[in-house]
């Protein structure tokens, strides 16, 4: 069985590679507005993304296609404290997860997943995460996982929707929501019968740990300038003095027993300084670039590198493998290294997202068993 799925919110692809890469999902409509984003994704898929779900025509775009899946990482935006009496439609208006629930509103798709910052669960006290669950559960009239309905009440706990990214292959920690649901109006009530609980982990990992993915000998313009290392190591001790953790972290310290990198953000500054590593490579000690103040550092501390990123994400050296075992992943030209840091930072982790599409693909089949059983 194949099924049709539209991606929303798709920065370069991740959720929809990693539904790819389970083998029964195909994809049929994309949605991202922004422009390196669209360039690298056309690049990677050969469509252009360049839709706004926001708008009227793109929704009757929608309307105006066959799919089954509707999947969507979409941003997580305050939402309005109206007052109860004015129900979730009013609440969530103004914010991207009002146009996304007025899509799955107009189209039914049989299941959708949604994606998010961990955050999510305990912005506004819960109130967001909890508007979105009661939103799709109480007014769409879907099952969602994790949520269990009874007497026109639903219970759930909202940790139970965060799964992280170290469990599924990748030494990276990076704890992020997932919110999974099927169409209880077209499946009936079998959708009571699947599992509650979503994939916890991968069972093989694609590394060991960080030193397992870590490209040693970068080049020079990686490598930090010993002005800012000085910079740094000030911003910590004060923040260390107040009793605060912030600052820069060097990743791969050799008394790290099995090391993981922090969350890489889309903003690459501090995500960058939250995972430092040492590079010990000969030459760059006191080396002189170009635009930077001062030399190189002499302790090897480094940034990584966008493939290292690309890797911890697991778009590099996974999901893009070809039949012949050569990795094909690649950025347009036009998007440079900051753009490249910043595609990365926003995306999912694809091995994650494959493992939530192999628990859509077999809660499906037994859906579609039922189904049959009852015609």
């Amino acid at each position: 069985m194949l099924y049709r799925m539209i991606d929303l919110c798709a920065g370069i692809g991740g959720i929809r590679r990693g539904f790819e890469l389970a083998g029964c999902f195909e994809n049929v409509l994309s949605a991202e507005i922004d422009k390196y984003a669209c360039m690298t994704y056309e690049h990677l898929y050969g469509d252009n993304p360049k839709n706004d779900i926001t708008t009227e025509n793109f929704k009757k775009k929608v309307e105006n296609i066959e799919y089954d899946i509707l999947l969507a990482g979409f941003p997580c935006q305050a939402f309005s404290r109206a007052g109860k009496q004015l129900g979730f439609h009013d609440k969530t208006r103004g914010t991207l997860f009002f146009d996304i629930a007025d899509i799955i509103k107009r189209t039914r798709p049989k299941a959708f997943m949604l994606e998010n910052v961990d955050n999510l669960i305990t912005h506004n006290k819960g109130e967001t995460f909890d508007t979105i669950i009661r939103t799709l559960v109480q007014e769409l009239n879907y099952k969602v996982i994790g949520v269990e309905q009874g007497n026109g009440k639903i219970k759930y706990v909202a940790r139970n929707f965060v799964r992280n990214s170290r469990n599924f292959g990748v030494p990276q920690n990076r704890p992020r929501v997932y919110i999974m649901g099927f169409d209880r109006a077209y499946w009936g009530n079998e959708v009571d019968n699947l599992s509650n609980t979503l994939p916890e982990k991968r069972e093989k990992s694609i590394y060991n740990d960080l030193n397992d993915l870590l490209e040693m000998n970068a080049e020079p313009e990686f490598f930090l300038a010993s002005g800012y290392v000085d910079t740094l190591e000030k911003h910590k001790a004060r923040h260390e003095s107040k009793g605060n953790g912030f600052g820069y972290k060097i990743v791969n310290l050799p008394n790290i027993e099995i090391p993981v990198s922090n969350a890489l953000l889309a903003t690459g500054g501090s995500g960058k300084e939250r995972n430092l590593v040492i590079d010990k490579r000969e030459g760059i000690a006191g080396l002189q670039l170009p635009r930077r103040k001062t030399p190189l550092n002499d302790r090897g501390i480094r940034v990584m590198t966008p493939r290292e990123w690309g890797k911890l994400q697991g778009f590099i050296n996974y999901a893009f493998i070809d039949k012949n075992g050569n990795d094909i992943f690649s950025f347009p030209n036009g998007v440079g290294k900051a753009q490249q840091y910043k595609q990365f930072g926003n995306a999912v982790t694809i091995p994650a997202v494959e493992e939530m599409a192999k628990f859509m693909r077999e809660s499906l089949k037994q859906l579609e068993e039922h189904r049959n059983d009852r015609k």
